[in-house]
């Protein structure tokens, strides 16, 4: 199976292109390129392209430097490492610190966030025995500290790509930010707006089925978003690519939320699909400054 994204950009929330004429009352600077395998962009208010260079050439150095650790496919990244031995020594901070968030989503999901899901994933995509996979998955089986990451039984392994893509586009909309940056559009797969589009006016963002038809429109003015639809990638025949721990099968086809920061905004949005309403609810009440835009 040729390795693909979680979900792909005609699912995810788009940003609305602005008219020629706004776009001509500032300078701008827009970077279009890959991560993680898929398309991603950045959109820079206040800047020409030609001055924008060297600060994109940064931001292509960061984007590197972050798959080196939680890229699922990159043989020389943290992840696969660990993946491999079942145990990495002095991890990366950046990984412990979104190990610790998923934790957080994990508990605040009832179990139903659970990155260490990757065996039984593997086993739907290859054709492997799902029942053996999933005596290897478990939340409980992982142990993380600053001198160590390990796996407490054989077989398991994790995948950081139902929030992997949200960290990444925070860290990017951070880097711009410490170099005074204010208005910001950040897409990469995940989306995070800072300040204003060139006209003074909020960023704006289309929620959008996998078929590609906008569900809503919402302003993004200093905040995440994020959305995920089970089907949007299949497995194999008519299985999504977002799983429960134990195999627990979507109850909803999209479902897109928005927080402060776009790595929660990813985890939630991927644990979400699984849970009834009044569990999403209480789970994203949880989080400050979550909230759902989407679900059904």
């Amino acid at each position: 199976m040729t390795p693909t994204r979680r979900r792909f950009l005609s699912i995810s929330a788009a940003a609305i292109a602005l008219p020629g004429a706004a776009m001509a009352l500032t300078q701008t600077a827009r970077w279009s390129g890959v991560a993680f395998g898929a398309p991603a962009s950045v959109t820079l208010v206040g800047i020409s392209a030609i001055d924008a260079r060297p600060v994109f050439a940064r931001l292509e150095a960061e984007l590197a430097r972050l798959e080196r650790i939680f890229s699922l496919y990159r043989p020389d990244s943290a992840l696969v490492r660990l993946n491999q031995t079942g145990r990495l020594v002095a991890p990366p901070p950046e990984l412990l610190g979104l190990l610790t968030l998923a934790g957080r989503i994990h508990g605040a999901t009832e179990g139903a966030f659970d990155p260490t899901v990757q065996p039984l994933w593997s086993a739907h995509a290859n054709g492997g025995d799902v029942a053996t996979a999933r005596h290897s998955v478990g939340w409980e089986g992982l142990r993380f500290d600053a001198q160590e990451i390990r796996f407490e039984r054989p077989g398991m392994a994790l995948t950081l790509n139902g929030i992997a893509q949200g960290e990444i586009t925070d860290r990017i909309a951070a880097l711009l930010g410490g170099q005074g940056f204010g208005d910001i559009l950040v897409d990469i797969g995940e989306i995070v707006g800072r300040g204003h589009r060139p006209d003074g006016t909020p960023w704006q963002a289309g929620i959008a089925t996998p078929e590609g038809d906008i569900l809503e429109r919402i302003t993004l003015s200093d905040r995440a978003l994020a959305t995920s639809a089970p089907k949007g990638t299949r497995l194999t025949g008519d299985q999504g690519h977002i799983l429960g721990p134990q195999g627990q099968v979507p109850r909803h086809s999209i479902v897109s939320l928005s927080a402060p920061n776009a790595a929660l905004a990813d985890g939630l949005s991927t644990a979400l699909c699984l849970l009834d309403g009044p569990s999403a609810q209480a789970a994203v009440a949880r989080f400050a400054g979550a909230k759902i835009e989407i679900i059904a």
